[in-house]
């Protein structure tokens, strides 16, 4: 009996090991001979120690990553086992300790789980990860590795430490390469090119990150997400291009684009590129690699952002284009250029009869339209006014530069061109809003501004529903309708879903609001972490698009990143948003009578003021579920019924209002139910959001029967 327990004891102890321990961070790599001198940052050892006479581990590939306030670290053990048997890892273990003494959990990531005998003449890496709290600094930090053996007081042999020196980094230099395993095959990285351009708002920026595949066999290119990050620690995300089913042969190279935004608050000096990889069963965020950004490339075509004038027989004209951009639309690219044209002469001038097209790499010329999107008939002096010119594309064409050619039409047969601008196809990045910024549009006669409010995904049974509440504001000083709107959403690996936009029939108040509801239908596990929406304002036949006008385009685009959804379940049922409302409910009782079973509670609904929106599809359902399965039953209640009079007809108003209501009823016939008194016990009231149909579950709430809640 002793024996056993002693056995159960050890086999805690070894569990309790297996589940704890802890890391560390980024180091300086080691440098090799690289093709054409450059530099090869290959796995950065930190040290070994030796398990036996013929074995021994390496500690390698520390990455820190900031997250949720937190740090994630990741870090590889590099297991050798010269000798003539197998090593079992399980024999062995680590802990990981502050200078101080204290110890911090480890774990190893789910893929490596498995990874623990190590054949002889063999070398197996092993990746773990923990998350250190803000305050633990790199240099803190201590890795001490053991063997099990139960002749000890604590069973541990202690092997030997590694410490984390001080001034260990792990930024790959500028020019240099970073050697990295996808799926255990070695792919050679770098940063080739950075291209930035700046407007008043934010620097645009471009990496080309370039992989090289020095393995032996095909590897597909994990959905990495990338990000800026500043000296300052600020990250910025960036979109990759041309990752989605990359696949990267023996000895090929294949080059992805990033792009991005960055306030220009921020100092443009000593960026860092951040690869990153999600964890999907862990939830969490590890770094890959870090590089230092190298000097900025110029790009080709400096004119775009500079003013050039024209003459025409009305008088002198200066013409900007601040942005060009590729936009995705269905199974075709737009692109869309904002034209700025100015009067900077004393006289008013009419506005010419301008019109473009697109020339791309010098050979194939694109056919655009021209929409003003200002109220102007003329430039007043010092006036100016916008337009854009949008021209389509198979989404499947690449180019590397492309012109646009400004043209004023003289006649139904004549045109003359008037300017020539030239961009390079790497700055056709569309500006991004980080997660709680303002994006702002201004047109004379219908400025407003937008912010992503929240994210609400809705769960079906074979898609999922996921909504954007995007909040507009009408920065004009007359009543205005707000701007059709069409959006994409578009994930990390590029995949690109359409979306819906509810439209706002009602004019908008001076600073009045109105919340909009971008939603498209996702197939059931699609990952939302790293995606973005796509936003701009609506065109059809050339002509901003009207309520009941279908879209066929988009112009003035931004980006937006979006925020964290809350999947929190409330078991109080107050205060539950259900934008632009809440709701909260209390007083819930039941009762049976004659047959009848009624359900009563108080109600509150309150709405955001001056806040116009659209809510056809909306619904709130109340769901109840006896926990025996005795009873369940479902209602729902139509948002467009909230604002609507009551009944004043004497009856019992069976829809949910605006307002305070007490003991409002809802009532169910079941004849059987008086005979299962006793095993009536408790019961569970949910209240969902839903959408077409797809439901979010907001709170949950278990009572006992017969009893009134507070």
């Amino acid at each position: 009996m002793k024996r056993n327990k002693s056995k159960l004891r050890i086999s805690a102890l070894l569990l309790i090991a297996i589940l704890c321990f802890c890391t560390v961070v980024p180091a300086i790599a080691g440098v090799e001979a690289a093709p054409e001198g450059s530099e090869v940052m290959s796995s950065a050892s930190l040290g070994t120690v030796n398990l036996s006479d013929s074995s021994y581990v390496e500690l390698k590939d520390l990455n820190i990553l900031p997250d949720n306030g937190g740090k994630n670290v990741a870090f590889t053990v590099s297991v050798h086992n010269n000798g003539s048997s197998d090593l079992m890892f399980s024999d062995y273990w680590l802990h990981v300790l502050t200078k101080s003494g204290n110890s911090i959990t480890v774990s190893i990531l789910p893929q490596d789980k498995d990874k623990n005998r190590i054949p002889p003449k063999a070398v197996q890496d092993i990746r773990f990860y923990a998350t250190l709290n803000d305050k633990t600094d790199l240099s803190d930090l201590v890795v001490q590795f053991f063997k099990w053996d139960f002749s000890q007081p604590n069973y541990e042999r202690i092997l030997g430490s590694i410490a984390v020196p001080d001034g260990y980094s792990p930024v790959t230099p500028a020019g240099a390469s970073r050697d990295v395993k996808m799926t255990e095959t070695p792919v050679r990285t770098n940063i080739k090119h950075v291209y930035m351009n700046k407007n008043e708002k934010n620097y645009n920026v471009t990496v080309e990150y370039e992989m090289t595949n020095i393995g032996g066999r095909s590897v597909p290119v994990p959905v990495y997400q990338f990000s800026v990050r500043t000296p300052e620690g600020y990250m910025y995300p960036l979109e990759a291009k041309n990752l989605k089913d990359l696949t990267i042969d023996p000895q090929v190279q294949k080059e992805i684009e990033l792009t991005g935004s960055i306030p220009v608050s921020v100092s443009s000096a000593g960026w860092q590129l951040v690869v990153m990889q999600n964890s999907a069963d862990l939830k969490l965020n590890f770094a890959v690699a870090y590089y230092e950004l190298p000097k900025v490339s110029s790009a080709d075509g400096g004119d775009i952002g500079k003013s050039y004038t024209f003459a025409n027989e009305a008088g002198v004209y200066t013409a900007q284009v601040t942005t060009i951009n590729r936009l995705p639309w269905e199974d075709q690219d737009i692109l869309t250029a904002n034209v700025t044209l100015s009067n900077k002469g004393g006289e008013s001038l009419p506005i010419p009869k301008l019109t473009g097209y697109y020339y791309l790499d010098d050979a194939v010329e694109i056919e655009a339209k021209l929409i003003q999107t200002d109220q102007l008939i003329g430039l007043a002096p010092g006036a100016s006014a916008n337009f854009q010119i949008v021209g389509k594309m198979p989404y499947t064409y690449h180019f590397s530069k492309v012109k646009l050619v400004l043209q004023e039409k003289e006649s139904e047969t004549k045109t003359n061109e008037l300017l020539t601008f030239t961009n390079s196809a790497e700055m056709l990045n569309v500006p991004y809003n980080n997660i709680g910024e303002t994006y702002t549009v201004e047109h004379v006669g219908r400025s407003s501004s937008y912010k992503v409010r929240g994210v609400r995904t809705y769960q079906g049974d074979t898609a999922d529903t996921l909504m954007v509440m995007l909040e507009a504001t009408n920065l004009e000083k007359r009543h205005t309708d707000i701007t059709r709107l069409a959006a994409n959403f578009k994930t990390p690996d590029g995949i690109v879903f359409p979306a819906a936009v509810s439209d706002i029939q009602n004019k908008v108040s001076p600073g009045g609001k109105a919340l909009l509801f971008l939603t498209a239908a996702l197939p059931k596990g699609v990952p939302t972490s790293g995606m973005h929406i796509l936003v701009g304002e609506a065109v059809t036949d050339g002509k901003l698009t009207a309520h009941d006008a279908k879209p066929d385009g988009y112009i003035n685009a931004a980006a937006y990143w979006l925020p964290r959804e809350s999947f929190e379940v409330k078991d109080d049922l107050i205060d539950l948003d259900i934008a632009p409302y809440t709701v909260s409910i209390n007083h819930i009782a039941t009762a049976i009578i004659l047959g009848e079973l009624k359900l009563t509670f108080n109600y509150e609904i309150k709405k955001s003021l001056f806040m116009e929106t659209n809510t056809e599809g909306r619904k709130l359902v109340i769901k109840f579920e006896d926990e025996k399965g005795n009873k369940t039953f479902t209602r729902e209640f139509d948002f467009k019924d909230f604002e609507d009079k009551k009944p004043n007809d004497g009856t019992k108003d069976t829809k949910l209002r605006l307002g305070t209501t007490n003991n409002f009823e809802i009532k169910e016939t079941d004849k059987d139910l008086i005979y299962k008194l006793e095993t009536l016990k408790t019961y569970k009231m949910s209240i969902y959001d839903s959408f077409n149909g797809h439901e979010k579950l907001l709170g949950a709430k278990k009572i006992d029967w017969f009893s009134t809640t507070d």
